[in-house]
């Protein structure tokens, strides 16, 4: 969406399809973190965005065993708000979908399932999709695969996808928030135990990790028993887990990190996690693929509005581009769960408050450092695509 509206806002005619009929799906993040609101900004639209319901973080708070720590400060970053945002990803893509509409060459299509690539002379020439009322094809000068870490155009082109390897899985449900609620922090960390809260006004989004696969275990333990362990993180939520009547009010998140060894072909370019799956860790995931949007749209802008072919030299330009910071990313999240995991079987480790939070807490300075990797980033991007008048 974010790549779609920068190229229409550049002249270029653009076809962005959505598999299904609106945008609402609760297993999408809501973090923006200042990178993002930095992007909004650098497109005039912050003040207007900010209007939006969402939540304002400065710093990001979890609490270990009890203790209270601050992970990160991002009141000291350069740029134009420095804050982390909490808003459904839902409203952010209607957004930028109606900002969109205002430039005669954007269009949106939803319903639209894509299920074959078209090819010429060995090279990707479009799509055809699967619509309510038949089959549609489109011809395009490049495809882009911005479909997820299940991604149907990495699979179509044949991508070679490399796992890295997660050793969590997260279990996704929502209970009712009160009035007289703690406020939004990161994250409850309690005996190797951790519990995720997103503060969406009427109810919590939780998010609770496992050790990858262990859902059945769970199951056979049964739903009181599990309902007793998330009553041990999050004690203010022990008179509400009653709601959680069945499993079926429980998904399974299966968490996935892993990478494409290359993102392109003839026609054809992958950004974001259909290129690099990130794991839910720091909520980086929205905000990396803003960036290879805002990459793209910056080194493919130029040959699309001159009508030139898109070469193999520049989709190497933009892996080359994004890989490093994906994959940097990726391998402090692989250390990072790890991590998780050894303090989820080590009963020594769950008692003691990691180095890493005993340090933060005691020197606040060094908050500084999580916030600029996670609210920032590495090879963070800007701007330079230009816009068309639109009266």
């Amino acid at each position: 969406m974010m790549l779609g509206f920068l190229l229409a806002r550049a002249g270029i005619e653009v076809l962005v399809l959505e598999k299904h009929k609106d945008f609402f799906r609760d297993f999408r993040g809501d973090t923006l973190h200042p990178s993002t609101i930095q992007t909004i900004d650098e497109l005039g639209l912050l003040n207007e965005f900010l209007k939006l319901p969402h939540q304002e973080l400065q710093q990001l708070v979890g609490m270990y065993n009890n203790e209270e720590v601050t992970i990160a400060d991002f009141s000291h970053l350069p740029v134009a708000k420095p804050i982390l945002g909490l808003m459904p990803q839902w409203d952010f893509l209607n957004f930028l979908a109606c900002k969109g509409s205002l430039y005669p060459g954007f269009n949106l299509l939803k319903e639209a399932n894509v299920t074959e690539l078209l090819m010429e002379n060995g090279r990707v020439s479009g799509i055809k999709a699967e619509m309510p009322d038949g089959v549609a094809e489109v011809h395009a000068s490049i495809v882009i695969g911005a479909d997820g870490r299940s991604s149907t155009v990495r699979k179509l082109a044949g991508l070679n996808v490399k796992d890295t390897g997660s050793s969590i899985d997260v279990l996704w449900f929502r209970l009712t928030r009160r009035k007289e609620d703690p406020g939004q922090t990161l994250g409850r960390f309690d005996q190797g135990r951790i519990m995720i809260l997103i503060d969406r006004e009427e109810y919590w989004q939780c998010a609770y990790v496992i050790a990858k696969e262990d859902m059945k275990n769970l199951q056979l333990k049964g739903l009181d028993h599990f309902r007793e362990e998330l009553a041990e993180v999050t004690p203010f939520l022990r008179d509400r887990l009653s709601e959680l009547t069945d499993w079926e009010k429980i998904k399974l998140l299966t968490v996935a990190i892993d990478h494409l060894e290359k993102w392109y072909s003839e026609g054809l370019l992958c950004i974001g996690d259909a290129a690099h799956a990130m794991s839910p860790i720091g909520g980086v995931g929205i905000n990396l693929a803003i960036q290879d949007a805002v990459a793209t749209a910056n080194i493919l802008y130029k040959p699309l509005i001159e009508k030139k072919n898109i070469t193999m030299a520049m989709l190497k330009q933009v892996q080359d581009r994004r890989a490093f910071p994906a994959r940097t990313i990726q391998r402090l999240q692989v250390l990072m769960q790890r991590g998780i995991m050894k303090r989820k079987t080590d009963k020594k480790k769950q008692s003691q408050v990691p180095m890493f939070f005993r340090l933060l807490k005691r020197f606040p300075l060094l908050r500084r450092i999580p916030a600029r990797i996670v609210g920032i980033g590495i090879r963070p991007e800007h701007i330079q695509i230009p816009a068309i008048f639109v009266a």
